[in-house]
């Protein structure tokens, strides 16, 4: 697994985290959904996200893939 298909896999399963505790717990926990957009539109515009330095320090490898 690389970094992006790592970092894709935790995002996702953050929101699904998030909704269901909105949905089973409180309401508040739509203040970690969008947490999470935010840090998504925050890493789009800088180019830099904590969670792939944490996860190439877990010894993640970058995908060299390019598209043709």
């Amino acid at each position: 697994m690389t970094v992006n298909e790592a970092l894709r896999l935790v995002a996702g399963i953050m929101i699904l985290i998030s909704l269901a505790l909105t949905q089973f717990h409180s309401p508040n926990w739509m203040w970690f959904t969008a947490f999470i957009g935010v840090n998504l539109l925050q890493s789009s515009i800088t180019k830099w996200c904590l969670m792939m330095t944490i996860l190439k320090k877990l010894g993640l490898k970058e995908s060299n893939a390019q598209c043709s």
